[in-house]
């Protein structure tokens, strides 16, 4: 049985590779007892759909640009400490 910080690793593991069929059975016996590992899976989930959706509405590079008020500010504030 795997432990909480095993189970972990391997689901934040899943989302970049495709884990083995004894890892994939280990994560789900393991998620099946644990409510809090399952919480953490759906967690994680929630933030990978965010990033995703964040990612589409930020395909402009000028949108995120900083205005040149803003960058004067940050630039006297550097100034401070260096």
């Amino acid at each position: 049985m795997l432990s909480c910080k095993q189970a972990s690793l391997l689901v934040s593991q899943s989302l970049d590779r495709r884990l083995r069929w004894r890892e994939r059975m280990s994560v789900r016996m393991h998620l099946w007892i644990c409510v809090y590992c399952r919480r953490f899976t759906q967690q994680l989930a929630l933030i990978r759909r965010m990033m995703h959706a964040w990612q589409d509405q930020a395909t402009d590079q000028s949108e995120v640009a900083l205005s040149q008020a803003a960058r004067e500010r940050i630039a006297q504030q550097l100034d401070k400490f260096y």
